[in-house]
């Protein structure tokens, strides 16, 4: 579990096929193998770590970094078989019991992908406000002054400005210590709805 508050931003430094592919509804494609340079201290070998909201667990532990796995069924709901040496990514290690919730609980199940279709400001309190566009699953849970969770980022629902919109202010801060400090109109994102809005969603037995 994590709470949508990045720690810190990574590097990607290699990506590579695992060569294992899956026997599910997937892509039949193989999974991927991820290596990211990141600052963290004593992080181990089985650790959960969200990597631009997925969440993936350390295999190994490198000089600088960690290794991760990304299994067919993440593979085909992510963006990361289109990444690249070089990429910056968002981390959060995973929230111990102990920790202040500042965001919001993100499972680190990535939904689906969004795309940016607009970008405005600075505006108000030198905030960017972005559209995104969201998939049917993600918008269905979404409400005004809401959670959702963007290339693990928890933001706060400014508006549903269209059926299939969501907009996002992203303030100084968040564009400085994350990667959406650089999102810009046709780039994909990840996305995550709300924990709670799915399983009320699920009771009252809207799920489609």
């Amino acid at each position: 579990m994590f709470t949508g508050i990045v720690t810190a931003v990574g590097r990607v430094e290699a990506v590579s096929s695992n060569g294992v592919k899956g026997r599910g509804r997937g892509t039949g494609e193989a999974g991927l193998v991820l290596e990211i340079r990141a600052p963290y201290k004593g992080l181990k070998r089985g650790e959960s770590v969200a990597v631009n909201g997925a969440c993936l667990t350390v295999e190994r532990v490198v000089k600088g970094g960690f290794r991760v796995q990304v299994v067919e069924t993440t593979r085909d709901r992510t963006l990361f078989a289109d990444y690249a040496r070089g990429r910056r990514v968002n981390l959060e290690r995973a929230l111990r019991a102990a920790d202040r919730l500042g965001g919001h609980l993100v499972q680190g199940h990535v939904d689906g992908v969004a795309e940016v279709v607009r970008v405005e400001g600075p505006g108000e309190g030198d905030a960017l406000v972005c559209d995104l566009r969201v998939p049917r699953g993600v918008r269905a849970v979404c409400i005004p002054q809401g959670s959702i969770t963007v290339d693990g980022v928890s933001l706060t629902i400014n508006a549903l400005p269209g059926p299939d919109l969501v907009q996002v202010a992203l303030i100084p801060f968040t564009r400085a210590h994350t990667t959406l400090g650089a999102l810009r109109v046709g780039e994909r994102v990840h996305v995550e709805g709300d924990l709670l809005g799915k399983y009320v969603r699920q009771l009252c037995g809207t799920e489609r």
